[in-house]
């Protein structure tokens, strides 16, 4: 029998790494920025097209390679961090496996160019799919700069896959937010398609925060620090009013390397709790300095999965670290038994300002008129005429006089209100067939029995399909502001909002950018009040992100994210006009049964299944 196991080719093995290290431009990005890093760089400069699908380029001034560690960089498990086994367990780089660049490679035009401090002349290599096209010197400053183009070349089904040149940016740009939070001391610059988008000099943590997330950021940050034996916890976290339902604001570092862990998010979501709104998340900044025997970062390659030796131990650390910070600056409510709150001002007054009584005078009373007593007068008692006061005494029973009495008065006509479903053969109308059950609900009869609707989601599929036709037409109405809602996004989100700009304007929204970076609301499309415009648009940048990693259209995103940001929520309540229109608009669409996330709207309940209850 022939021998059937065999050892593949290198460049083979490469692409099949490659499929677990880069899995978009990001990944590409992340592994650049980071050897630039670990190659002690003060200054890092990377250079984007079409959102990495063209070219990924990073710039460094770090020590540079020799020709020979140039050439091999590139091969597989070829590195400079560690040496033997024992060295997994006492890790300050942020590189170790020896994959990334033998992956870029394998998929990827690569362009290498460095140059170590005591050398005159550098390196120049070019590579294509793992193949070597020259490898020749050349004068060029120190450090390394490396070009990726033409990402997933030769993997047409990979480079298919990706989404649009402005989700990948988005991922690119929350890599380069990653790397250069956790390394304020180096300087970042960020270039996409020729423009310059973030020149962040070397400076603080809190600097460097500002830097990217705009100058508003400062007011927003608490210091949190906290060191015990176990971990040394510092950084900020953003005040309760803050809040907002979209992630992106949350990040954790160990040992200067962001990691992604659902339990320590709940842990510092539990030190907000009873201060935040339900569906909103809490922003934070926390760096935890950890042993580095104590975690384990080989979990995966993109090393964003960190296990600890003593999880629980971190957990009450880290809230209780939260928790004294809040407390600390008056953020969090605090028991003070020897108060008396009999003494304390009310909520509702406290931000109030003392004001003067008013002092109304009745100068038409007179205390010696008959039946004073009986008369009450009120504020600003002005005298009218008693002309036609005989009118009062006519006969009721005269017809003309009758019919001249009430010629001034007009009465409101009844409000009619139907059933879209036909009553049954002898029966007579009803009325009041809705009602609101749990303020969840609402309950309608029907000629088999009875209809439960979800009122959220029944409302979510009328304003989905009324959406969809606004920026299908682009006729919508837009509410004229006439005092501008001044509006503070970070940059990622101010990008979002300019890429929606179109639909945003056919939905009834206008916007005008202001000097300081923040965006001024002039108009709103009419089922948005005034007061919750903040909040809607939180929701619909929240919504987008989610539904962009779907193969949907971007008016369909947007009329889902604007539906679930706008529509009737559980617990609000609605009254009998308010519970038929729904009933009436939702059997009124397209599609009825089903809301935009294709979940049930309504249940039926036929008059045998109820009958049935009671035997």
């Amino acid at each position: 029998m022939a021998d059937l196991i065999h050892l593949l080719p290198d460049h083979v093995a490469n692409q099949i790494a490659a499929g677990e290290v880069v899995q978009r431009p990001a990944s590409v990005v992340k592994e650049l920025l980071e050897n630039a890093v670990d190659a002690g760089a003060t200054e890092i400069k990377l250079i984007v097209k079409d959102g990495g699908k063209a070219l990924i380029q990073v710039v460094d001034d770090g020590s540079g390679m020799s020709e020979t560690d140039a050439r091999m960089s590139f091969e597989r498990h070829a590195t400079s961090k560690i040496r033997s086994a024992e060295d997994l367990f006492q890790l300050h780089t942020k590189g170790f496996r020896g994959e990334a660049l033998a992956s870029i490679a394998a998929i990827a035009h690569v362009d290498l160019q460095t140059r170590p401090a005591d050398e005159e002349v550098g390196t120049h290599i070019r590579i294509e799919g793992s193949k070597i096209i020259s490898q020749e010197a050349e004068v060029c400053p120190q450090g390394t700069s490396i070009s990726v183009k033409n990402l997933f070349f030769n993997i047409p089904a990979r480079r298919n896959f990706l989404k649009s040149n402005a989700v990948e940016f988005r991922h690119i740009t929350d890599e380069f937010h990653r790397v250069a939070l956790a390394h304020p001391g180096i300087s970042f610059q960020f270039y996409h398609n020729g423009s310059e988008l973030f020149h962040l000099d070397a400076t603080t943590l809190r600097k460097r925060i500002t830097a990217i997330f705009g100058h508003r950021m400062d007011e927003k940050l608490v210091p949190v620090e906290e060191e015990t034996q176990v971990v040394e916890i510092s950084g900020f976290i953003c005040k309760p009013e803050y809040a907002k339902k979209s992630r992106g604001e949350q990040f954790f570092f160990v040992n200067d390397r962001f990691i992604k862990s659902s339990y320590l998010h709940h842990a510092v979501a539990s030190a907000f709790e009873g201060l935040l709104k339900p569906d909103v998340h809490p922003g934070y900044f926390l760096y935890l300095q950890v042993d580095p025997n104590s975690i384990d970062i080989n979990i995966h390659p993109t090393k964003t999965e960190v296990k600890f030796d003593d999880e629980h131990s971190l957990y009450a650390i880290l809230r209780a670290a939260v928790k004294h910070g809040l407390g600390q600056f008056h953020l969090a409510p605090m028991l003070d038994f020897e108060k008396d709150q009999n003494l304390e001002t009310p909520y509702a007054y406290r931000n109030k300002e003392a004001e003067v009584p008013g002092i109304s005078v009745n100068r038409g009373f007179n205390p010696f008129e008959e039946n004073s007593s009986r008369i009450s007068y009120q504020g600003g008692y002005q005298k009218k005429s008693a002309e036609g006061w005989e009118n009062l005494f006519v006969d009721l029973e005269s017809g003309s006089q009758k019919q001249d009495s009430f010629s001034s008065v007009h009465f409101e006509s009844e409000v009619v209100t139907g059933s879209i479903f036909p009553d049954a053969e002898g029966d007579e109308p009803s009325e009041g067939t809705t009602f609101q059950l749990r303020r969840k609900y609402i309950v309608t009869t029907i000629r088999s029995g009875m209809l439960i609707i979800d009122q959220q989601r029944a409302h979510q599929r009328v304003l989905y399909e009324k959406f969809l036709r606004s920026m299908t037409v682009k006729e919508s109405l837009s509410q004229q502001l006439l005092f501008p809602v001044a509006l503070h996004f970070s940059p990622n989100e101010r990008h979002i909002l300019a890429e929606l700009s179109d639909h945003l304007q056919a939905l009834g929204f206008v916007f005008e950018d202001t000097e300081d970076d923040d965006i001024a609301v002039k108009g709103l499309p009419p089922m948005v009040p005034e007061k919750e415009v903040a909040s809607v648009l939180d929701g619909l940048i929240s919504g987008y992100k989610q539904g962009n990693e779907g193969n949907l259209s971007q008016s369909d995103m947007l009329a889902k994210a604007m539906c679930s940001a706008v529509s009737v929520k559980t617990g609000d309540r609605m009254d009998r006009v308010s519970q038929l229109a729904l009933v009436n608009d939702l059997f009124a669409c397209k599609e009825s049964m089903l809301s935009p996330f294709n979940k049930p709207i309504f249940i039926t309940l036929t008059e045998n299944e109820i009958d049935n209850k009671f035997k």
